[in-house]
């Protein structure tokens, strides 16, 4: 081999052989290529084989390769060792203040992985000088009061305070744990250059923050006119097992560079303890490193020991160099271990009792570290007892606190929204003008001269032309388009996400045109005038966790943004409901912080399979309290077109949950005339205006209630009114009572769903509709057990719904 190929093998190779285990479990690994002798072997071998492994040979990019290489073989700059050394005394200092103050607590101890917080520092001082104003950053619980402190920069008293229980009633069904909540606050960079940092909230579920953090990484880019990617610095920490082991970490890595959701690059930091709990690598992940997932991506992976702080700085520059360099993700393997066990009440000598013999004999980092840097150990000592000194002095004081500190403050653009109980005075007209309508009705149907649409979408646009216009009933997706339309022309942002969403599942969209002729892209929506809001309309990758987990952080950091996302099929929402669970329902219980998002979630049983007829109604239904969420079923084009506009208008910030048809979208039943557009609100109740005295009052939702309203028809039933129920969260309580008492002579009321009687809304309105029913007789209507989806065809469908709606004009004396 001559001296290039030489180094071409420890540049691929150099990593297997790296000294990057603090603890030695990471044994080296020979390989053929390294098998050289020589002057050129000695000197590769030094740069690629010693604290640092680095793999980066698998990037198809020469330019980015030769920046590494570059960077690994140059000499490298000394860090201010004192300054690295006072960074990792006050964070082992900090915990074990925790350790004697709090004895028997859960803390989730960095200790063992300490080089964290002078890596985070120079991250951050890179990100200054590269004139980055915000970072945002994402990890689980591991270390993350560590970071809270010195990071993120919040004052010891206010985190002692939780340890506290200054508000013992703080986690009793509401509230989260003190390792769990996020934070804000500021670092100053030796240059002179504030950065403001936010701390993500995130749940037990470890890397569930990751597409969240990404979201509002983006939205907080979108609020600078330019540069925004530069501006905001996403920085993702990971624990080994959970990088290796949960699939939302290759979802959101495969949104790096999908148009929409990239964020200009992630520093990616996995916090690698060589153990998950009391699992070990072997049973973990069936590669040698836990970082192998991001080889999916062209990204470079460094591997560092933790016990290393100078190359530990190094890494970290070099890691935010690249990522402001090429717009990419970089990720960092920080190898350590753990001092304690997965918590500080657990007993790992149970599990792993070799490796925590070597662990308790490890002196801390900063004894080695000043100790190989010839450091005054004496000067040391006095400041491990200044530091000391000042957090036992803030811990007293948090005894005498009466309520817990505030860890977080919102951005202004939050200040004009609000959250809590339901306000009627929230409410605000949603009509749009029957002129304006018609102009953006003519603009969304137009195309640039010289492009080709489509024949099918010409024959859409002509119709949608004629429906803005009011020579034709308005479908549901032209109904969708006029509300976005009407919003962008007023300046609200639209932001719309999903598989295969720019078309539309069903081909009712049709949000961006292609040119037949050379694939060329024309949104319509994105044309209306020259000052109005965004429209971004984006196809996400075949997943759901992810996407829906970006888009519930985009809204996060853009409320005054109408943003949405849509499941192929409403069955399909359950891939992300991890993300459904512990951030749509609960980020305001748990956190006291807003969401706008909506859910489109295409739901009804039209005889497509188990996995394309419910969107679970009866999930989401389960999940709602306190007015944390907003569950709809729209029966009409109109009354989705008011319920889409009410979301952005109105200051309430909740997540909406909209069951949309797939049927239904263009029959004859629920299209609506123009008027309604005009003027007027979202009725959580549509009263039946066809019957006035009624003796039976039926009620149901959506599709279900055109169906019941044609065979009623069909029976020439004049006494059976047919009452839809549009909102079922927050309960429209008294709207329902209204119309129930509007039918005085009504003696049963009827609750029809066509899902069985374990799904659906029927657990939910059965206790409230007999309650308001008073004396009437209550019973309900459903499908049979053995009548699921999953008979599956159009013929058994069919059948079954005829059979389902038979029973419903079936008179309570027959029954």
């Amino acid at each position: 081999m001559n001296t290039e190929q030489v180094w071409d093998a420890f540049r691929r190779w150099g990593h297997l052989e790296a000294a990057i285990d603090p603890l030695g479990r990471l044994k080296a690994m020979s390989h053929p290529e390294l098998e050289v002798e020589g002057q050129a072997a000695e000197r590769a071998r030094a740069v690629y084989c010693r604290s640092i492994g680095v793999e980066f040979m698998h990037i198809p990019y020469p330019d980015r390769v030769g920046w590494i290489a570059e960077r690994m073989e140059s000499p490298r700059a000394e860090p201010d060792r004192v300054r690295v050394l006072e960074q990792l005394v006050r964070a082992e200092t900090f915990e074990q203040v925790l350790q004697r103050r709090y004895i028997g607590t859960k803390r989730y101890s960095l200790e063992g992985s300490d080089a964290l917080i002078p890596l985070l520092f120079e991250v951050l001082e890179g990100a200054a000088e590269q004139g980055a104003e915000q970072a945002i950053i994402g990890m689980s619980h591991r270390g993350r009061l560590n970071v809270m402190m010195w990071v993120v920069g919040k004052p010891a008293l206010d985190i002692f305070a939780a340890f506290e229980d200054v508000d013992p009633r703080s986690v009793l069904g509401s509230g989260d744990v003190k390792y769990h909540v996020g934070a804000t606050g500021a670092y100053l960079a030796e240059n002179g250059r504030q950065i403001r940092i936010s701390l993500v909230s995130n749940a037990s579920h470890l890397e569930a923050v990751d597409p969240v953090l990404l979201g509002r990484a983006r939205a907080k880019q979108e609020h600078f006119a330019e540069h925004g990617a530069a501006r905001v610095l996403p920085i993702l920490l990971h624990g080994d097992a959970a990088f290796a082991g949960q699939g939302i970490v290759a979802e959101s890595l495969n949104l790096a560079d999908i148009p929409g959701f990239s964020v200009g690059g992630t520093v990616h930091v996995i916090v690698n303890n060589l153990i998950g709990f009391t699992t070990t690598p072997p049973v973990l992940h069936s590669s040698r490193y836990a970082s192998d997932v991001a080889r999916r991506l062209p990204i470079p992976i460094f591997h560092v020991n933790g016990e290393d702080p100078d190359v530990v700085i190094q890494v970290a520059r070099m890691a935010l160099d690249y990522r402001y360099a090429f717009s990419s993700d970089v990720v960092v393997d920080l190898i350590g271990y753990r001092r304690h066990g997965h918590s500080e009440v657990d007993d790992p000598t149970v599990t792993q009792p070799l490796l925590y013999r070597q662990v308790l004999d490890r002196p801390p980092l900063w004894r080695l570290y000043a100790g190989a840097a010839g450091l005054d150990l004496a000067a040391i000592e006095e400041m491990r007892r200044h530091v000391r000194g000042e957090l036992e002095a803030e811990q007293e004081k948090a005894r005498e606190l009466s309520a817990a500190p505030v860890l977080r403050t919102l951005p202004a653009y939050w200040s004009g929204y609000a959250g809590g109980p339901y306000d009627p005075a929230f409410e605000v007209d949603t009509g749009v003008p029957r002129e304006r309508l018609a102009d953006i009705a003519n603009r969304i149907s137009s195309v640039p001269e010289g492009f080709h649409v489509h024949p099918k979408v010409k024959r859409l646009l002509a119709e949608r032309r004629r429906m803005g216009n009011g020579a034709q009933p308005v479908d549901w997706g032209m109904a969708e388009a006029l509300a976005f339309g009407s919003l962008l022309w007023e300046g609200t942002r639209v932001r719309l996400s999903g598989q295969d969403s720019r078309r539309g599942t069903f081909n009712q969209r049709h949000s961006v045109l292609i040119d037949v002729s050379n694939e060329q892209e024309w949104a319509p929506l994105a044309h209306l005038h020259p000052g109005q809001a965004v429209f971004e309309p984006y196809d996400t990758p075949l997943s759901e966790a992810a996407p829906l987990g970006f888009e519930f952080g985009f809204s996060r950091d853009f409320p005054e943004a109408l943003v949405l996302w849509e499941a192929q099929f409403g069955d399909l929402a359950n891939g992300a409901q991890v993300i459904i669970d512990q951030f749509v329902s609960a980020t305001e219980d748990k956190w006291g912080l807003l969401s706008g998002l909506v859910l489109l979630l295409p739901h009804g049983y039209e005889g497509q399979g188990p996995e394309h007829s419910s969107a679970r109604l009866e999930r989401f239904l389960q999940l709602a309290g306190e007015d944390n969420l907003q569950i709809c079923q729209p029966s009409t084009a109109a009354q989705y077109f008011h319920l889409l506009r009410r979301q952005a208008l109105r200051k309430w910030r909740k997540p909406l949950v909209v069951f949309t048809p797939k049927g239904m979208l263009r029959h004859p039943r629920a299209v609506s005339p123009l008027e309604p557009f005009t003027s007027g609100r979202f009725l959580t109740v549509v009263p039946d205006r066809e019957v006035s005295e009624a003796t039976r009052i039926l009620i149901s939702t959506g599709k279900v209630v055109h169906e019941l309203r044609a065979e009623r028809d069909r029976h020439a039933d004049r006494a059976t009114a047919v009452i839809a129920l549009e909102q079922l969260y927050p309960f429209p309580e008294r709207e329902l009572e209204e119309e129930i008492n509007r039918h005085g002579a009504a003696r049963e009321i009827v609750w029809v769903q066509e899902e069985p009687a374990n799904m659906g809304a029927l657990f939910f309105v059965a206790p409230r509709l007999d309650r308001l029913g008073g004396s009437r007789h209550f019973r309900s209507i459903k499908r049979s057990a053995s009548a699921s989806p999953a008979t599956g065809s159009m013929k058994a469908h069919a059948l079954e719904q005829a059979a389902l709606l038979a029973l419903a004009f079936t008179r309570l004396e027959a029954a």
